[in-house]
């Protein structure tokens, strides 16, 4: 049996690669010599990407988006991963986890996160647990009608341009070590 890519994954693959030659290369200078993005550099990538259709290529058609299979993500992580992760952070891969999204989540987190309004970031890792979350010590309580959250966490992609993160927080004091992912807003 011969395994290939197909017409049409050979096509994501050299439209992905085309992306990274035109619109990451040029900027990869700068981003290493500064060791940042300039909002205009991201807003700019942002829009070429939903342009050509690949903002939140990993979300499904039901939610207006590409429904691109794992296969065919593969191939689009492949070709990004010939560019700056700075840069190409801003390609629009939301994570996954808000299609867990219930009722006015959906319109506050998922839908503006596929539409490229608001950028995500994901809050795992912590010092001691690394990313293994039956590990993890981070807990939110109830303060009012705002939620104090008790840990640390680091190592977050995308922090510095993150509209609202998805936090993997322990909620049951350690007891029984239910875990949760709670989203909370950024404050800039």
């Amino acid at each position: 049996m011969l395994y290939g890519l197909s017409a049409e994954q050979d096509m994501i693959a050299q439209t992905v690669r085309s992306f990274v030659e035109k619109e990451i290369y040029p900027h990869e200078e700068l981003v290493e010599r500064t060791g940042e993005v300039p909002t205009e550099i991201a807003q700019h990538i942002k829009e070429k990407t939903l342009e050509l259709g690949f903002y939140a290529c990993n979300f499904p058609q039901s939610v207006g988006c590409a429904g691109l299979s794992h296969v065919d993500f593969a191939l689009v992580e492949r070709e990004l991963g010939r560019g700056s992760m700075a840069l190409n952070h801003f390609f629009g891969r939301p994570q996954n986890i808000l299609m867990a999204c219930q009722g006015e989540q959906i319109d506050r987190y998922l839908m503006p996160a596929v539409r490229g309004e608001r950028m995500d970031a994901l809050a795992m890792t912590e010092p001691g647990a690394g990313s293994d979350i039956r590990g993890m010590k981070c807990s939110a309580q109830r303060n009012g009608g705002d939620w104090v959250v008790n840990g640390s966490k680091h190592f977050i992609s995308g922090a510095d341009h993150a509209d609202f993160f998805i936090v993997f927080i322990n909620r049951n004091n350690f007891i029984q070590r239910q875990l949760s992912a709670s989203i909370f807003r950024s404050s800039h």
